[in-house]
């Protein structure tokens, strides 16, 4: 499968402020490619230098097996993106912000072709309506449109489920599976949700103070086998009795006030049957991937966390 993105050592400084140090990344054709981190951990700097907005200050980059530095204006043709929110023209209606977006890419597209945009990302029915009359969903589902318009190969989203209800995110997230699995694109989808890159995406990278944590498959870094679960019960000093003197004993991995066990998710179920067949309720059964676990540590500004080897 070949690399659409090839980062290699890139960093970018700003003064004394290093925001990228040292990273490398690989996106390949037909990706969903989750990127994640933190606010401020660099996405959006790294994402800049993937669109020529800003100039590395060391590293390479190279988008279909070119190099970016001097290829430009040929490479950028076959790319779309959305930079936070999306640039529109709000007393122009959806399907005049199109024309006009098309025009500027030296497009003459017929209007049904643009139309046929709009209903991929479901606002063929408001394409008279004004941007001023839209939610800030139907906004960024316009801006995929507006950056689908030249018919790119990649997309480049950049936080683009920032401000939107729990509705829009879904839709966001239909749009952008359906992008990959039905027409093709290779997607590239900053974010700090874990959560959402896990539904949508095949790869993922984290990144925190610019620096890579980790880049792989998301199905071996999220696996089920590697969960761990915190139990909440009516009685945790009997509950831990039990288990100590069971066969999940081996599972158990830290005894405070909660109990916790690493064990495969798929094995839930019958843990809590056993304790309640021991006199024991469950008040809080609460999964997470050691991954999960790793990532919201460092997404929280109070807590401290090691280098995740990769």
């Amino acid at each position: 499968m070949s690399a659409i993105i090839q980062v290699k050592n890139l960093c970018k400084s700003f003064r004394q402020f290093d925001a990228v140090k040292d990273l490398s990344f690989t996106v390949n054709q037909g990706d969903i490619f989750g990127f994640l981190g933190q606010n401020g951990a660099g996405k959006s700097t790294t994402i800049r230098m993937l669109l020529t907005l800003i100039h590395p200050s060391s590293g390479s980059i190279e988008l279909f097996g070119q190099q970016l530095q001097g290829n430009r204006k040929s490479i950028l043709n076959r790319v779309g993106a959305i930079i936070e929110r999306p640039d529109l023209y709000k007393y122009l209606s959806a399907l005049d912000n199109l024309k006009l977006f098309a025009k500027m890419s030296g497009l003459n597209l017929k209007e049904s072709e643009l139309v046929a945009q709009l209903d991929l990302v479901g606002l063929a029915d408001r394409k008279e309506s004004k941007i001023s009359t839209f939610s800030q969903g139907m906004k960024q589902r316009l801006g995929i449109a507006v950056a689908l318009v030249h018919g790119p190969e990649l997309i480049i989203l950049d936080e683009p489920t920032n401000g939107l209800d729990p509705q829009g995110i879904a839709d966001m997230r239909n749009l952008i599976v359906q992008l990959s699995k039905e027409r093709g694109k290779t997607v590239l989808v900053s974010s700090h949700l874990l959560s959402e890159i896990e539904i949508i995406a095949n790869r993922m990278l984290i990144i925190h103070k610019g620096e890579k944590v980790v880049e792989g498959d998301v199905k071996r870094l999220l696996d089920p086998s590697k969960t761990t679960v915190t139990l909440d019960t009516t009685d945790n000093v009997m509950a831990l009795a039990i288990l100590r003197e069971s066969a999940w004993f081996p599972n158990l991995t830290i005894s405070d006030e909660l109990i916790r066990l690493e064990m495969s998710k798929n094995d839930i179920e019958q843990l809590v049957k056993f304790l309640v067949e021991k006199g024991v309720g469950v008040h809080l059964v609460q999964p997470r991937h050691s991954l999960e676990e790793y990532f919201l540590n460092l997404t929280n500004t109070n807590a401290h966390a090691a280098p995740f080897a990769n």
